[in-house]
């Protein structure tokens, strides 16, 4: 049996529940009978949350250990005051770890209030210091924008191009990235080697999860809003935290990092948007890939949401109005076939001023990244429901004016070529449902309201198709 062993406590890395191989191994001796004394530099060095505390006091009383300490004088568990004086040491040593936990969050706290990069590791697309590393952002950079906007994008499809795999759901336009633990791995050991120490093991080149994807799509960091975590506030869902992680000023508003953001305001929230959408939260595949042609982009006739699909039919959750997805589909595209087919369709659409479209393009994305804060703070309880009224009904009016001067001005880009193909109408029945929905929505909007109790012909007017003005 060895007289005694001396205990090597690991470094603390701020998480109390952090696995500590040595210290499970110490105790595991312990109880084989293969320790009798236990040597520590001080207590803070043997236990780092209560669980430990206990643990320890509990198994040198049962298996009749002396603790002695360094910086302290020997402890014997096997008597009333020997224990008292363990619990004692191990209070004290719990609570110096929480007042530093306590003064550390302080200081993040502060540093977020300032708009100050926090401290840790770096997350993909930033240096330590907050600068942009260029060739990462240009990948999360397409990593948000075929997510915030092109419906066959899938998280696991982002995942596999980040690892440089090929298939008919990967996007070809997301570069490869080696995985990011890796990338820090090998920064930090030129780090060391600088300063003359060894390097660490490097880890594998291995393939992106979905999940590091969805932390990547879910931090308001990318926006360039400063955030902060309170650790010890578990009280909200986490799909919710990442708004709460927003650092707000005395207004309300939030502060912004003195950082270049990676992505702008609107394509993160349009992002937190599609991740929150029910169809997602409740399936196991995790796809957020848009099935049919009118789901999010329909509008209830009666209190304007988008509907959504419900088995064979849209519904509005809010108004109850479900009507068949068939005959409201056939109605559209019938409508959308006429626009398509008139002579004067190139007419209609002139080239665009690009650098007024891009002001535009801007000042609507502030403006609709303002409803969707507002949105947030309202589900939330941070304000209340006149407040998000007020803030819907005048961003909601200046986005409308803005769009129209948009139209007027719009190129045909992003509609897959349909409007200038030669046959516009073949393109488009020809086009996947991405570009369908497009050139949908850039015509028209469409409203559906009841259908007629009792009537079992389908009735055009109830399906209300709105043209936008385009020029």
């Amino acid at each position: 049996m060895e007289a005694r062993r001396r205990l090597r406590g690991q470094r603390h890395h701020g998480k109390g529940n952090k696995v500590r191989p040595d210290f499970e191994r110490l105790l595991a001796d312990v109880e084989r009978g293969l320790i009798d004394v236990v040597v520590a530099q001080e207590w803070p060095r043997l236990e780092r949350n209560r669980t430990d505390g206990v643990r320890v006091i509990e198994t040198a009383q049962r298996c009749e250990i002396l603790l002695t300490f360094a910086k302290g004088p020997d402890i014997d568990c096997t008597n009333a005051m020997g224990r008292l004086a363990a619990d004692l040491y191990s209070a004290i040593a719990r609570n110096e770890i929480e007042v530093k936990g306590e003064r550390q969050s302080r200081a993040q706290l502060q540093r977020a209030r300032q708009g100050r990069p926090p401290k840790g590791q770096r997350p993909v697309g930033y240096a330590t210091n907050g600068d942009v590393v260029e060739h990462e952002a240009a990948a999360i950079r397409e990593v948000f924008r075929l997510f915030a906007v092109a419906d066959g994008t899938t998280i696991a499809g982002l995942a596999a191009a980040l690892s440089g795999k090929e298939g008919p759901q990967v996007p070809k336009s997301v570069p490869r990235l080696p995985r990011h633990t890796r990338t820090v791995m090998i920064e930090r050991n030129a780090r060391r080697v600088a300063e003359g120490l060894p390097p660490k093991p490097v880890p594998d080149d291995g393939k992106w999860s979905t999940s590091t994807i969805v932390s990547i799509l879910r931090n308001p960091r990318y926006a360039g809003y400063s955030v902060y975590t309170n650790r010890l506030d578990r009280t909200k869902n986490k799909r919710q935290t990442w708004y709460a992680q927003i650092v707000k000023d005395d207004d309300g508003e939030p502060v912004r990092g003195q950082w270049e953001p990676i992505v702008d305001e609107l394509t993160w929230w349009r992002v937190q948007e599609r991740l929150n959408e029910p169809s997602r939260v409740t399936n196991r595949t995790g796809s957020t890939t848009r099935k049919h042609l009118g789901s999010g982009l329909y509008r209830c006739g009666h209190c304007e949401q988008r509907v959504r699909t419900n088995g064979e039919r849209y519904r509005c959750e809010d108004c109850g109005i479900n009507r068949t997805r068939r005959h409201v589909d056939d109605w559209v595209l019938r409508l959308i076939r006429e626009r398509l087919s008139r002579p004067d369709l190139a007419d209609t659409i002139p080239t665009g001023d690009e650098p007024r479209l891009k002001a535009i393009a801007a000042d609507i994305a502030t403006r609709q990244a303002k409803i969707k804060r507002a949105t947030a703070d309202y589900d939330n309880e941070i304000i209340e429901g006149y407040d998000l009224k007020r803030v819907r009904e005048r961003e909601n009016t200046a986005i409308a004016s803005l769009e129209t001067e948009r139209r007027a001005l719009t190129a045909t880009t992003d509609l897959g070529g349909v409007l200038d193909a030669e046959d516009p109408v073949t393109a488009f029945d020809d086009a996947d449902l991405m570009i369908k929905r497009r050139v949908i929505d850039f015509f028209v909007t469409v409203k559906i309201h009841p259908h007629p109790r009792g009537s079992k012909t389908f009735n055009p007017a109830t399906v209300e198709v709105v043209p936008k003005q385009l020029g």
